[in-house]
């Protein structure tokens, strides 16, 4: 599936697709220093798009650029008119949206700082971000001999461009090694997310995941939680090690590309009896039908245009 899309809003104007480009001596390309987010909107029971939690993330992009010492040229309900004049403009009534600030030429060297700043808005239709397949059946992980960047080095809580460097040779590495993912630990050895998305485990209806210390404050993580607590189930936002996988009952990966993603092994150890379980399957399929606004209690955290 591409990522072709007939209009992109780039610098607080819409224009078309062909036409987004930028120098190849932008800042950004050489350094890394932008951010962005990944949102998604799903078609709503009356036709149209709604955007699952969209001012919470968009606030935190805005706190991405403020930790990367990024100017702040738009509003949040400026972001907000954007990302939905991006759905109506294309027509999509489901999409992922992807908002990006980066630097501009102008001057080259870290210490330049007066480049001009871009910020755009794309979508693109995008299915499941780890195969259908794995969200029926669940992936199989790897622990990755690179670790999660170090808070103090990188900062874990900002959706940094240049982060993603360290979870994609931890991909590439999962992948060449014939696994689906990869489960990267942090500077302790202490279990931190996968590539891109939190994750949980569940031993005898306790429920686990690492505190945002040492990882990306997930909006469907924050979900997640809010299901199972709302269900009376004990969640626990604590450390451990990647030994809490071989012995769980059940574990998932979630994030807005992955949503709701079983966890089948980590390093060749079935995770359970290796199919998804039923407290993942519950947060599977009141996070997929709350997202499409069939489940009253979700319906405020989405976002339509009246």
């Amino acid at each position: 599936m591409g990522i072709e899309s007939d209009w992109i809003w780039f610098d607080g104007e819409m224009i078309p697709y062909d036409e987004a480009r930028v120098h190849v001596l932008s800042h950004t390309l050489h350094y890394g220093l932008g951010a962005f987010e990944g949102i998604r909107a799903y078609q709503q029971p009356d036709g149209r798009p709604g955007v699952w939690r969209l001012r919470e993330h968009l606030v935190r992009f805005m706190d991405s650029m403020r930790m990367a010492r990024l100017p702040l040229p738009y509003t949040l309900d400026e972001l907000v008119e954007a990302c939905m004049d991006v759905l109506e403009k294309n027509g999509f009534t489901e999409a992922y949206l992807r908002p990006l600030a980066f630097l501009g030429s102008g001057r080259m060297g870290l210490g330049a700082r007066d480049n001009p700043l871009h910020v755009v808005v794309a979508a693109w239709k995008w299915g499941a971000y780890l195969g259908d397949e794995g969200m029926q059946k669940g992936v199989r992980l790897k622990t990755s001999s690179f670790s999660r960047n170090h808070p103090n080095a990188a900062m874990s809580r900002a959706k940094i461009v240049g982060h993603y460097v360290n979870s994609i040779m931890a991909r590439y590495e999962a992948n060449d090694d014939g696994y689906d993912e990869a489960l990267m630990l942090d500077f302790h050895g202490m279990v931190a997310e996968g590539t891109g998305e939190n994750v949980f485990v569940i031993k005898d209806g306790i429920v686990k995941t690492p505190p945002v210390t040492n990882i990306l404050p997930g909006i469907t993580r924050r979900s997640v939680i809010e299901i199972l607590e709302a269900r009376g189930y004990d969640v626990r936002e604590q450390l451990f090690g990647r030994d809490a996988f071989y012995v769980a009952d059940e574990a998932f990966m979630c994030g807005t590309a992955a949503e709701i993603t079983p966890i089948q092994s980590l390093d060749r150890r079935m995770v359970g009896t290796g199919v998804p379980g039923p407290i993942t399957r519950m947060v599977q399929e009141i996070y997929l039908e709350g997202v499409k606004g069939r489940v009253p209690e979700l319906e405020p955290h989405i976002t339509t245009r009246r």
